[in-house]
């Protein structure tokens, strides 16, 4: 059933994920003037990475697809997928120990390897695993060197966009 759905030719790119952007107003610095820290710029470079090599190495291990395969499926370069699988790149961030995150990973993959997914239903489960990433705190550190003069945040451990 895998190799079928391959056939068809899909391009997670196509998606169109728009991302959301979050501002946070720091209050804590030095001269008192807020500064501007966007949270999801920080995701960009080192949570989707992560997300998107745990499920490269995912699909390529557990599922024994080559390489060009996996790079067809999530819209990247062959040679992207093999940094991801090699741990060169989008391991920023470790989310392989994380219990919360393979679920929705294995989701993730579910709906990738049946084809064609449900935009929505992918990127609420994309979704949910960068705020489960955010709400244990692996990008504090991240943020904190982007910009040094924050010493606590907290805005990514609370704060959930799928809450109206």
């Amino acid at each position: 059933m895998i190799f079928a759905s391959l056939s068809t030719s899909y391009d997670i790119r196509h998606i169109n994920i728009t991302y959301v952007i979050l501002i946070y107003f720091s209050p804590q610095l030095n001269n008192g003037e807020n500064s501007l820290i966007l949270p999801c710029e920080i995701a960009v470079k080192s949570v989707i990475p992560a997300i998107k090599a745990a499920i490269a190495k995912e699909l390529v291990e557990t599922y024994s697809l080559k390489q060009n395969q996996v790079a067809e499926i999530l819209g990247i370069s062959q040679s992207a997928v093999s940094k991801y699988t090699r741990q060169v790149r989008g391991h920023v961030i470790k989310i392989d120990d994380i219990e919360e995150i393979q679920p929705l990973v294995n989701g993730m993959i579910n709906l990738l390897i049946n084809g064609n997914p449900e935009r929505a239903e992918f990127l609420t489960l994309f979704c949910q695993t960068c705020i489960t990433i955010r709400k244990k705190g692996l990008m504090c550190q991240l943020c904190q060197k982007t910009e040094p003069k924050i010493e606590e945040c907290g805005f990514c451990l609370t704060y959930n966009p799928l809450i109206k």
